[in-house]
């Protein structure tokens, strides 16, 4: 499995299924086939782009996440498989009977794991990480002094290089390109939760009624930094007034589809999430105490996308 993301926002599309493929028919062009073992995620935002019912039940029952975009080309939905594990009833009781403090305590595991990546980023691309690394080790369980927040205030105001960025998941501009990856990310780490069997409404630190994917935003905070660092090399080629065009979404999108290494094994970011997913279903089941939480450094490989 290759794992590829779809993003079809350039134009319009019809979507179909045969014989286990995924095949894109446009106008006046050849038409286009794609396994379904293939597809890991499939990002739609172009209006005039339509696809059959029998192609999303068969991209769900595959385990391919499927995700709506709006106006603006920004991610408001998603499609995930709600039966994509054989014991999930199981897995579910066990992952609603998990005690607070085991919560509080991976959530301490969680953001330190991302201040420290932010803190490695930081390091790589302007040679110190303006004492973020060092708030880590200040996280305590449950992140009572939210540190999670001080250490983001800190590190947005010296990752761009530039005065006056703010973080605004509302925002245009650079905001936009973070918006969409992150997005993205929540739809990869959603499909691993589904897959193992967890559900990903019930989260371990995030919690809202409105919110399908509280686990998700749990798992990916540790992985912001990778679509934080493709948005950087936007700015360094494009300018600080880079939008979202199809060019930006691409590397973005390449970005996360790309291998990373860890622990001597070069694995794909979907790869190293299900790990993760399963770390959480063996804490949950009392197995292990911590989640397995890959640490490295943003390479990824350079991959072309379909759209």
């Amino acid at each position: 499995m290759t794992d590829r993301i779809l993003d079809f926002s350039r134009e319009g599309a019809f979507l179909h299924l045969r014989q286990a493929n995924l095949i894109i028919e446009r106008r006046e062009q050849d038409e286009v086939s794609v396994p379904l073992s293939d597809l890991g995620v499939v990002v739609v935002s172009h209006p005039q782009v339509s696809l059959s019912k029998s192609l999303l039940s068969a991209m769900v029952e595959n385990g391919s996440a499927f995700v709506v975009c709006d106006e603006k080309h920004l991610p408001v939905g998603m499609l995930l498989p709600l039966q994509a594990n054989s014991v999930q009833t199981e897995r579910l009781a066990q992952q609603t009977r998990a005690s607070l403090p085991t919560k509080k305590r991976l959530w301490q595991q969680l953001v330190r794991e991302k201040i420290l990546a932010q803190g490695r980023l930081l390091e790589s691309l302007h040679g110190k990480d303006y004492g973020v690394g060092l708030m880590a080790k200040r996280v305590q369980s449950g992140d009572p002094a939210n540190m999670e927040a001080q250490a983001a205030r800190r590190y947005w105001a010296h990752f761009f290089g530039q005065d006056g960025f703010r973080r605004n998941p509302g925002g245009e501009g650079l905001n936009s390109l973070l918006n969409y990856g992150y997005a993205i990310l929540r739809a990869m780490v959603a499909r691993a939760v589904a897959a193992t069997g967890l559900h990903p409404s019930i989260g371990l630190h995030h919690h809202n009624r409105y919110n399908a994917f509280c686990l998700a935003d749990d798992l990916m905070e540790p992985y912001r930094p990778l679509v934080d660092h493709a948005a950087y090399q936007l700015t360094k080629e494009k300018g600080e007034d880079v939008s979202l065009s199809q060019e930006s979404k691409g590397r973005l999108l390449s970005a996360l589809t790309g291998r990373y290494s860890a622990d001597g094994e070069e694995r794909t970011l979907f790869d190293w999430f299900s790990k993760c997913a399963s770390s959480l279903n063996a804490v949950f089941k009392e197995e292990r105490k911590e989640l397995f939480l890959p640490r490295f450094t943003p390479q990824p490989d350079n991959r072309s996308l379909e759209d």
